[in-house]
């Protein structure tokens, strides 16, 4: 399973979009913390270089869902980014 930071990867502001890996045995853990629309911390995790295959993002870089790692979500109530437009 992968996810992007934002849902918008053509900001034209490099690196201001990173990919994560989250293990399909942990995909389950993590899903009630990753919500449409909402910020989160990520603490506890590992980072990796992308391979070119798998690359979705002009960053080098991917963030590894570990089973340390701790999502939370920053802010709660916000209004919701209308991915239609």
């Amino acid at each position: 399973m992968s996810l992007s930071a934002s849902p918008f990867p053509q900001t034209g502001v490099p690196d201001s979009v990173i990919h994560g890996f989250i293990p399909v045995g942990r995909a389950n853990h993590y899903m009630p913390s990753l919500k449409v629309g909402s910020i989160v911390k990520v603490d506890r995790f590992e980072f990796a270089r992308c391979s070119s295959m798998y690359k979705i993002t002009d960053h080098s870089f991917l963030i590894c869902f570990i089973s340390p790692t701790i999502i939370d979500e920053v802010i709660t109530g916000a209004p919701e980014i209308n991915l239609q437009s």
